[in-house]
């Protein structure tokens, strides 16, 4: 198996797991699907052009990119939490 087709199989299981919540699971259910396409088509021998599998993979790091910045800083949170005085 070739890199492009590694990282795909990587980028479908992480497009697999955003929140269905999110608007970026939502876009990235068609690019799951091209994706799965791709990989198919490499395992039955075919291939698709260089060009294509590069342009999948940006699209899919751009998504996964979109939805990391919804996910809320649980750091900073726990900081302000922190910095808030006790109620006793």
């Amino acid at each position: 198996m070739n890199k492009r087709m590694e990282l795909i199989r990587l980028l479908t299981a992480r497009l697999e797991r955003l929140s269905v919540d999110s608007i970026w699971a939502r876009r990235a259910s068609g690019l799951r699907r091209s994706l799965v396409k791709a990989q198919e088509a490499e395992d039955a021998g075919n291939t698709y052009p260089p060009e294509h599998l590069d342009a999948l993979i940006e699209h899919s790091f751009y998504i996964l990119r979109s939805a990391a910045r919804e996910i809320p800083d649980a750091e900073e949170t726990w900081r302000k939490l922190r910095a808030q005085p006790e109620k006793k």
